[in-house]
């Protein structure tokens, strides 16, 4: 595989990675390097990218010296959905790696399909070929492929760790026992790398672990779910198919119940552990409840429990209390609290900080905040607060473009934080359009997704 020529600005930027050192630096000094940095990435991967070729094309970009130059080459996070179902259903491998080279950095015709049958099949022959693809949950419709290289997995893995020694005082050495909310973790390598450095960071190896027996949702089994529920929407499934998605998710469903139980059991035992928790909201708060209902709360727990928390709500359905009941529960402390906002799209974290509890944002990765359709920066950037659609360039990435528009509404602020640091920062109110407004149409996906098409 071809290696990313890196060039003296993207370097540059990304140098304060390791150790997390690039949060007190107001935007204005990295303004021009960040722009540098663009132009380096743009002149990279031009020729390189397919549809961001098309893209520079189309807008007649040649180069990045503003800001303003950046958003027609931005990616709407929908690109990555944009290969037709039929590739999936009629099992066109060949269609699909086709479709996969229009949006990856790397040629992608080293990829073996002699042995592909399923879905996962191919997830397996592009890894081993030095793809790594991942994929949204596809909970809102289809899933979005992401296709990174080992570079990016190693690199995220090097941010997630440094991140939550910057985010918190949980510290690589900790030697914590690990415990967490059972649930159905999808599969992928970029996952699975993450999730082993994390625990290779900050628990200890020997401590057990549980095992909650549960299948991992991989790409094949969401992608059989999805076209499932969309063939029963539709009106289009058979009988049969209808019985096998309802007793397979029933099966889940019992399964996750079990699970669960054992879960609980399993925290309970281990109270008085200095104890390393994982979970999202939405399962975290119902596993507390459980706790509760067995007699337990923070009396019963070490007092320098750590919790790791990614991603928001999810469309959960929680109180309006449910970070106080989950922190009282475990006897969490804010010191030991590390929250994080990111994105399947980006390879980069965005640690909260105590004080200001602000998500802040590294030096390699560019916020750009845009109107609601997609299309034109807000005004003001550098100068306070802004609110609007986030749009993200993450320098650091190597295997696929690191331009993205988001579905998620934000208000960042340029301006220093309450705790001090002056890096821009993203507010804790952060939403998705689709949630407040059911649909989210971003201006430039349509044509995206047609440039896709017609070159896949």
């Amino acid at each position: 595989m071809n290696e990313t020529v890196v060039g003296g600005a993207v370097s540059k930027l990304t140098s304060y990675m390791p150790e997390a050192s690039g949060f007190d630096i107001p935007y204005d000094e990295l303004r021009e390097l960040q722009l540098e940095a663009m132009n380096e990435r743009l002149q990279d991967r031009i020729d390189r990218i397919k549809l961001v070729k098309l893209r520079a094309q189309d807008a007649d970009i040649t180069e990045i010296r503003r800001l303003e130059d950046v958003v027609p080459l931005l990616l709407p996070h929908t690109a990555y959905k944009s290969y037709p179902e039929s590739f999936l259903t009629e099992k066109k491998w060949d269609r699909l790696t086709k479709w996969l080279g229009t949006v990856s950095a790397h040629p992608t015709d080293n990829i073996d399909l002699s042995d592909v049958k399923e879905i996962d099949d191919w997830v397996e022959a592009c890894a081993k070929a030095g793809h790594f693809v991942a994929c949204s949950s596809g909970t809102t419709g289809k899933s979005a492929m992401l296709v990174a290289s080992q570079a990016d997995i190693d690199f995220t893995c090097k941010d997630g760790v440094a991140a939550v020694q910057w985010g918190s005082d949980i510290r690589v050495g900790d030697m914590r026992t690990p415990a967490g909310a059972a649930g159905a973790v999808a599969y992928t390598h970029k996952n699975a790398a993450m999730g082993m450095a994390l625990m290779g960071a900050f628990v200890d190896p020997d401590a057990p672990r549980f095992q909650s027996g549960l299948p991992p949702v991989t790409i094949g089994s969401l992608t059989k779910m999805i076209t499932l529920r969309k063939a029963i929407a539709d009106g289009t499934a058979k009988p049969g198919e209808i019985q096998e998605y309802e007793a397979e998710s029933a099966a889940r469903e019992k399964g996750l119940e079990e699970a669960q139980k054992g879960a609980v059991e399993d925290i309970i035992a281990k109270r008085d552990k200095r104890l390393y928790i994982t979970g999202m909201w939405g399962a975290l708060y119902p596993f507390a409840e459980q706790v509760r209902a067995r007699g337990y709360s923070a009396k019963d727990f070490h007092p320098e429990n750590g919790v790791y928390l990614g991603g928001g709500l999810k469309r959960a359905r929680l109180p309006d209390n449910y970070r106080e009941f989950v922190y009282e529960t475990f006897n969490l402390q804010p010191r030991f609290i590390y929250q994080m906002y990111g994105m399947q799209e980006l390879g980069t974290s965005m640690p909260r900080c105590q004080e200001g509890h602000r998500y802040h944002i590294p030096p390699w990765l560019v916020c750009l905040p845009l109107n609601k359709n997609g299309d034109e920066l807000m005004p003001g950037i550098g100068e306070g607060a802004i609110e609007g659609r986030a749009a993200f360039f993450d320098l650091s990435m190597d295997g696929r473009w690191g331009g993205v528009i988001s579905g998620d509404h934000i208000h960042v602020d340029f301006s220093p934080c309450a705790c001090g640091n002056r890096s821009p920062s993203i507010r804790d109110d952060i939403y998705r359009y689709a949630d407040l407004e059911g649909d989210d149409k971003i201006g430039c996906a349509g044509t995206v997704d047609a440039y896709v098409r017609g070159l896949s």
